[in-house]
């Protein structure tokens, strides 16, 4: 039987996501299939799997990514799809421990990937919130000016608390590393 879920996760807390996958499987629900806040679980108490996400660099259809993905099924690792450049595995639980990031220098790579696209998408917000803000108060005064730029401005906002959290994540990552030198 198949279930249908849909939950928000922030970017920067993917661990969380991978918790709440990693208790649905343990609860008898395996994620077969996963979209912009949609999860599909299948129910299979007969199995359990350890899930986990990773930001690819490039798209999963770019040949490097593909190539990474393979090389991760060889492993014995289930590919199960993806949102974006985030794709989503899972291993059987009685395989053993899986594990994407085998070293502290990997997680601060993944960060920064994260980090790199919201600096990227910041600017896109942003100006238009500026731009809107402008034209309400220097001259349409339309409400349609005011709510656009009240929108963008929130989405920069929330963008701008995942640059803060990302950012301290790299950081505590780095010394971390230098105390384990």
């Amino acid at each position: 039987m198949r279930r249908i879920i849909y939950r928000w996760f922030w970017s920067w807390d993917y661990e969380k996501e991978e918790k709440w996958l990693n208790e649905m499987s343990l609860k008898g629900f395996q994620l077969v299939s996963v979209n912009l806040c949609r999860y599909v679980f299948e129910e299979r108490s007969d199995v359990q799997y350890i899930y986990r996400l990773e930001f690819l660099k490039d798209l999963p259809s770019n040949v490097e990514s593909r190539a990474y993905i393979g090389f991760l099924e060889d492993t014995g690792v289930e590919y199960i799809g993806s949102f974006g450049r985030w794709v989503y595995f899972r291993k059987n639980a009685a395989y053993g421990e899986f594990k994407i990031y085998s070293d502290i220098d990997s997680k601060i790579r993944h960060y920064k990937r994260l980090n790199n696209l919201f600096l990227a998408i910041l600017p896109a917000n942003l100006c238009p919130a500026i731009i809107n803000f402008y034209s309400y108060f220097n001259s349409s005064r339309t409400s349609v000016n005011l709510q656009a730029g009240c929108v963008s401005f929130l989405v920069s906002a929330l963008i701008g608390v995942g640059i803060f959290k990302v950012s301290r994540k790299i950081k505590m990552l780095k010394k971390e590393r230098i105390i384990t030198e």
